[in-house]
């Protein structure tokens, strides 16, 4: 049998409540971290890291959280962001049309190289893993979905800050001369790359704002595999408000995510003990 682990994005929430759910299940017996495989979108792509890294993830949240407590929550020009939603949830345009002109729109936001460095020290570890790692992207250019692993020749931190680039809040990431925005401008899962795993855990902290067809598509693109999916119960969404982004949240979404854990341990048995 062989495991994936799908973490989906969400900002600094879903960062800490991603951390939050794996901590608990561990503290219930089941260790995600013993997927062959992980797959990691925006906010998933640091705690894909993290987990297949060796990191201690409430250590590292609570690190984040001391030295964040005094930053202030970034403030995305809210017209191009509401402009990016119109494009990506507009179903009669081609998807890497789509992609291309949000692509444009992330370019408004100026590169000043703090961004990843702010990456790289979120990360304990900057070296790719051996256990496999696939980080999403999407080139701002061309629309075109990108997944980096250890093979890519891409330093770990460019591709995670790529991955978590958030387009018209953070700057897109120049890697090899073109530059790249948040994987989850194509999925907020994108689960499909989990394809020929025989169980597949997806824990996706934007589950009660995305819609559901994307998913729906992803999982039957699993074919037979036996599938978990793990969304915010409604005390993690209260928790996570308007703004997922906001400094203040690593240690809630954390707590939130820690207290949710045991109610779906026995749902994600099922699919990671098979």
């Amino acid at each position: 049998m062989t495991r994936a682990l799908v973490l989906g994005g969400g900002g600094i929430a879903g960062i800490a409540w991603e951390a939050g759910i794996v901590t608990g299940l561990r503290r219930a017996g089941l260790d995600l971290g013993e997927a062959d495989l992980v797959v990691g979108t925006s906010a998933g792509s640091v705690v894909g890291t993290l987990i297949t890294t060796g990191a201690d993830l409430e250590d590292v949240v609570g690190v984040q959280a001391e030295a964040e407590q005094a930053a202030a929550a970034p403030v995305p020009d809210m017209k191009a962001v509401i402009e990016v939603f119109g494009l990506l949830n507009d179903a009669s345009m081609d998807p890497e049309e789509a992609r291309r002109r949000v692509g444009a729109l992330a370019l408004g936001v100026g590169d000043t190289g703090a961004r990843t460095e702010t990456i790289g020290e979120r990360l304990p570890v900057r070296e790719w893993p051996e256990r496999r790692l696939l980080v999403t992207a999407v080139d701002t250019a061309t629309g075109e979905f990108v997944v980096w692993d250890r093979h890519s020749g891409v330093p770990l931190v460019s591709a995670v800050a790529s991955s978590c680039a958030v387009p018209c809040v953070f700057p897109p990431v120049r890697i090899n001369g073109h530059r790249y925005m948040d994987g989850g401008v194509r999925s907020v899962t994108n689960a499909d790359l989990a394809a020929g795993s025989s169980a597949v855990v997806i824990v996706e902290p934007l589950a009660h704002l995305d819609a559901r067809r994307r998913l729906e598509t992803e999982i039957a693109a699993l074919g037979d595999a036996a599938v978990a999916h793990v969304a915010p119960d409604q005390a993690s969404v209260t928790v996570f408000g308007a703004d997922i982004l906001h400094p203040a949240l690593w240690r809630p979404a954390f707590a939130a995510g820690l207290a949710q854990a045991p109610g779906t341990a026995e749902a994600v048995a099922r699919v990671w003990r098979v």
